[in-house]
Formats: C-alpha cells, sequence, structure tokens
C-alpha cells in the first residue's frame, strides 16, 4: 500500500508544492509556500514474528484489508516510541494472543516500491493456546508441509517463511536481507 503524497502543510494547513527545498536538498519534497516547512516522505516499518512450537510455526489468517481471509505471520506497522523488538512483540501479541518468548531478528526485508521494510524475529512459542485479536480470524499452526503457500497474503512473508525453513534444514539460522521489486 503506497501512501499518498503530503497534500497540506502538518504545522500550518496551507496546501504543499512540490519541489527541490532551496537548503541544498538534490530530491523533490513537499514544500509549503507559507511557513517553508519541508515535508519529508519516509519508508514505513512492518514488523513482526515468526513464532514457532516445535517444528510448527504460526500463521494468522487475516480478518481485515489488505487480503481479507489470506495467511501471514503476526506482522503490522511499527509504531512510534517502540523499539522494532517491541513492536514485533506487540503485534504478535494484538494478532495472535500468543505466548511466547522473543528470539533472533531473523530478516530486513525492502520494499523500495512501496515504501516499506519489513522486519522479523523469530520466537519461541510457550503454548499452543491462542485468544486472537479483531485483526485475525484465525490463528494456526503449520507444519512446512501444512503451509498453505497459495494463501499467504504477502510476498514478504512467504519469502521469509521459505528462508526460516531452509535455515531450520540446515540447523544454523542466518540473518537474511534482501529485497522484493
Amino acid at each position: 500500500m503506497q501512501r499518498p503524497p503530503a497534500k497540506h502543510c502538518r504545522n500550518c494547513g496551507t496546501a504543499v508544492v512540490y519541489r527541490v527545498p532551496d537548503d541544498g536538498d538534490t530530491k523533490e519534497r513537499g514544500v509549503c509556500p507559507a511557513c517553508q516547512t519541508v515535508h519529508y516522505e519516509n519508508p514505513l516499518n512492518v514488523v513482526g514474528t515468526i513464532p514457532v512450537l516445535g517444528d510448527r510455526v504460526l500463521l494468522c489468517k487475516r480478518n481485515i484489508e489488505p487480503r481479507l481471509g489470506k495467511w501471514t505471520l503476526p506482522a503490522g506497522f511499527m509504531e512510534l516510541h517502540e523499539t522494532v523488538a517491541e513492536g514485533a512483540a506487540r503485534e504478535t501479541l494484538e494478532e495472535a494472543g500468543a505466548q511466547f518468548e522473543m528470539g533472533e531478528f531473523f530478516s530486513l526485508v525492502n520494499i523500495a516500491r512501496v515504501g516499506q521494510v519489513h522486519l522479523f524475529y523469530r520466537a519461541r512459542l510457550l503454548s499452543d493456546q491462542f485468544d486472537p485479536g479483531h485483526e485475525t480470524q484465525e490463528a494456526r499452526l503449520f507444519t512446512e508441509d501444512e503451509v498453505p503457500w497459495d494463501e499467504m497474503a504477502f510476498r514478504t512473508v512467504g519469502e521469509t517463511l521459505k528462508r526460516y525453513f531452509a535455515d531450520r534444514r540446515r540447523g544454523q539460522f542466518s540473518i537474511h536481507v534482501f529485497d522484493i521489486t
């Protein structure tokens, strides 16, 4: 989901114009002609976990758009005033109602065309009981062979899971950084 560009100044409400600012910047930005505020548009961070219990991974069936009814890892937009790990833990609790321990950082996925960066941590589930929030129709555990690969909500999730299962088969986890174009 790409965000629309800023239309009005957050400081004074005047309609912004898109031009290269006079401060030596080299990119076109939203600039307020009244108060000269430059409005930078930065990527959104999506944070989540790969929650695992034994040989099974927890997936959540989405109860909201986009991709209503499709499966995903528990993840969502990072909030202000939280770390990446705190955001990933919050999203796992909100979407799955899971009891878990945070694990190591696992992947960073750049999706430049939509202005997002997705970051996932491994997590160890402490129970197979879940209490999903309103954004989730169902929270369920899957073995690798049971994962509904054709029903994944987002390519970032499918690619992250493929790397997770490959690392698990190897018996060694790495940090993965990759782009989706």
